[in-house]
């Protein structure tokens, strides 16, 4: 779970709102121009979304276990 945090922030370990991956599922997940996210933005929508993130990181987690 972790490593796909790491991998998913690298180079953006200490700033992910700026991250081009999370930028681009953002952008693909909830229709915010990836150019237009800020940090409020990120951690908002982190926040509603927790749930849902969690599961997937859960998921991933599972995932690069298995592998």
């Amino acid at each position: 779970m972790l490593s796909f945090l790491w991998n998913a922030t690298r180079g953006y370990p200490l700033r992910p709102w700026a991250s081009p991956y999370l930028r681009w599922r953002m952008e693909t997940y909830w229709g915010l121009h990836a150019d237009e996210i800020t940090a409020r933005e990120f951690f908002t929508f982190s926040w509603r979304h927790r749930q849902e993130l969690l599961r997937f990181l859960a998921w991933a987690g599972r995932m690069h276990r298995r592998a």
